[in-house]
């Protein structure tokens, strides 16, 4: 069974940056797509980007194209979130999500069996 734990959550203000990090733990072997998806309150959870297993495809939502930056670790075990710019509309608790599927554009919450707890980031204006 593999663990995922994120980190890297906080309040900051808009124009800010944030790194997220999300730690794999257990059997890892056999994980090939990592991803990162958002709930903001009252909304459904959606997709924010992906990377595939070798991290030579990664893909994102249109609204944070140019902002965020997804990428990995295989030796760590590690992803991460590099998000620039950061918007009021950024605010969420994100997700960290492992599956076995190929990497594609606009992943569903379906193509992951595994999921961290969550970390909160809220933008202020």
């Amino acid at each position: 069974q593999v663990h995922l734990a994120e980190s890297g959550g906080g309040l900051v203000q808009a124009g800010d940056s944030l790194r997220l990090s999300c730690a794999a733990s257990g059997r890892t072997s056999g994980f090939n797509t990592m991803a990162w998806f958002r709930q903001a309150p009252g909304k459904e959870r959606e997709f924010v980007a992906v990377i595939s297993w070798s991290g030579t495809e990664t893909y994102y939502r249109a609204s944070v194209k140019g902002r965020f930056t997804i990428s990995r670790d295989n030796a760590k075990h590690t992803v991460t979130l590099q998000m620039n710019s950061l918007k009021p509309e950024d605010t969420a608790v994100y997700y960290c999500a492992g599956g076995r599927y190929p990497a594609y554009n606009g992943m569903l919450r379906r193509d992951f069996d595994t999921w961290g707890q969550g970390t909160q980031v809220t933008v202020s204006s």
